[in-house]
């Protein structure tokens, strides 16, 4: 019998603070057991594994960043979408580190098709609509600007930036500044 007041949505944002505090790779449902002190077994009558609990957690942090990206992007273009956009994954991965880990797992095709990342991918090339791009130059920018935006946020979530000046808030503007004056003049593609 399942125990009254657990549901898989109360495990999945249980699962997401408990990533925030201790990492996302420590979560398992023995883990998500001990915080609601109850056995293991009972929490497999809401989900499978632990790699579904990491599932759940991965699509509810997509579609909070989802959220806040849609929120953000409200009403923006050029420049300030773009930084509107970099901000929101900067700002939730500081707040929610484990979350923000969450996002990056790896989902199978039809659960990938089915989540907020799809959200993320249409509001990012609605964003380099405003800069003019057109396939496959869209998918290069796409490409791009998750690679910046996760690379810096990672290095700087490690503490990479924090043994030297200027400080990073410094260099995250001069990146942006970097990427829009990229985004604008986008390189014609080169003969092979």
């Amino acid at each position: 019998m399942a125990r009254v007041g657990l549901t898989p949505e109360r495990l999945a944002r249980a699962g997401a603070e408990l990533a925030d505090e201790v990492g996302f790779d420590q979560v398992t449902v023995s883990a998500l057991a001990r915080r609601f002190d109850v056995k293991a077994a009972s929490l497999y009558a809401h989900v499978r594994s632990s790699q579904d609990l990491r599932t759940r957690i991965a699509l509810l942090a997509l579609e909070e960043l989802a959220d806040r990206a849609a929120d953000a992007l409200a009403g923006r273009a050029g420049k300030d979408a773009l930084t509107a956009l970099a901000d929101v994954y900067r700002d939730y991965a500081r707040e929610h580190p484990g979350r923000y880990a969450a996002a990056q797992l790896r989902l199978d095709p039809e659960t990938a098709a089915a989540s907020a990342g799809v959200r993320h991918a249409q509001m990012t090339r609605a964003l380099l609509r405003g800069y003019d791009l057109t396939e496959p130059d869209q998918t290069h920018a796409v490409r791009l600007l998750g690679s910046v935006f996760h690379g810096y946020v990672s290095l700087e979530l490690a503490g990479g930036f924090s043994h030297s000046a200027p400080d990073s808030q410094q260099s995250w503007t001069r990146l942006l500044d970097a990427l829009d004056a990229l985004l604008r003049n986008w390189p014609a593609p080169t003969a092979s």
